[in-house]
């Protein structure tokens, strides 16, 4: 969703006085309404895995009454694209992907090497076939911050310290998370130059931050919270935008970290910001290059974990302070 916004920004500078609506399951709301070029959302109740051909149709026809103009159908798959053709929506424009000839009406032949990032993939669309592409502009998430006060007071938060924020969690697997001991030492560090730590992430990654307070040293452990599991989508964007800075694993919370222009440092063990980097001016990506990286696979196939645990915590906070 962080990398739609890219599109919908070329789209709105093509023609300005266009309406974008977005179809998108509803947990992704919150960062609709953060992207000043949407003008609307309509809630999908499919998920990914169905094909539900009956749903999408009645869905389909409820839509006809929007009379929208054009459909831009991001995901490759078959049945992403019944939806705009049982609207009868006039020009269906997207990616051939799974043999979608007849339901999308302007269909293109993806050579992956002329667009290697998703983001440029995406950004294609919102041009003629074979257009090249500009300079693409980053997403920019604005967020109303009129909650922000008592979301932290009901979190026991405050800002007496400047904050490094830790999303040291991956729904993907465990070959993308950076051991908690080497997020431990960042911690440990920042909190003895006068930061305080807070980390984020969903309820799967409570754990995982309670593992890195355990080993800080007592004195630490004072200016250290974990928040993981306590914030929903559009607090934790709330929340973010009281980063100084921000240390995550290639994440979801890694795109919105970027989207609100923090620094962030950015740690990449099993996969490659080749395809989906996180977008924005003030980033630092770091990897440890060895021969069977990467490989894109959730746990470890040969079991040494070393892309991840060859890349120490001197590396990463050297990177992090270029950035300050």
């Amino acid at each position: 969703m962080m990398m739609a916004q890219t599109l919908f920004k070329l789209l709105k500078a093509q023609q300005p006085h266009s309406q974008i609506y977005v179809l998108a399951v509803a947990w992704t709301r919150a960062l609709l309404d953060a992207m000043p070029e949407v003008d609307g959302v309509i809630d999908m109740p499919i998920g990914h895995g169905p094909f539900a051909l009956f749903e999408r149709w009645r869905i389909g026809r409820s839509l006809r009454h929007y009379q929208f103009d054009q459909a831009i159908v991001l995901p490759n798959s078959f049945k992403s694209a019944l939806i705009p053709y049982f609207a009868k929506i006039p020009l269906r424009t997207g990616w051939l992907g799974e043999i979608r000839y007849g339901l999308l009406n302007d269909h293109r032949k993806l050579h992956k090497p002329d667009y290697p990032l998703m983001v440029e993939r995406y950004a294609a669309l919102a041009f003629p076939e074979h257009a090249k592409l500009p300079r693409l502009p980053f997403p920019e998430l604005q967020v109303d911050d009129k909650n922000q006060a008592q979301l932290l007071e009901r979190l026991s938060l405050n800002v007496n310290r400047p904050v490094l924020i830790l999303c040291p969690g991956a729904e993907y697997g465990i070959a993308k998370r950076w051991p908690q001991a080497y997020y431990a030492e960042v911690a440990q560090t920042f909190i003895e130059r006068g930061y305080q730590v807070w980390s984020m992430g969903s309820k799967s990654d409570i754990s995982v931050g309670d593992e890195i307070f355990t080993l800080l040293s007592v004195e630490a452990q004072l200016h250290f919270r974990n928040i993981a599991g306590t914030t929903q989508l559009s607090e934790a964007l709330l929340i973010m935008q009281q980063a100084k800075m921000v240390l995550s694993n290639d994440s979801g919370l890694m795109h919105i970290a970027a989207a609100l222009e923090k620094p962030l440092a950015v740690v990449f063990g099993s996969t490659s910001p080749d395809h989906t980097p996180p977008l924005g001016e003030q980033v630092a990506i770091i990897q440890e290059p060895i021969e069977c990286s990467p490989c894109f696979k959730r746990e470890c196939p040969y079991g040494h974990y070393r892309c991840l645990k060859d890349l120490r915590p001197s590396a990463v906070l050297k990177a992090i302070d270029t950035l300050i």
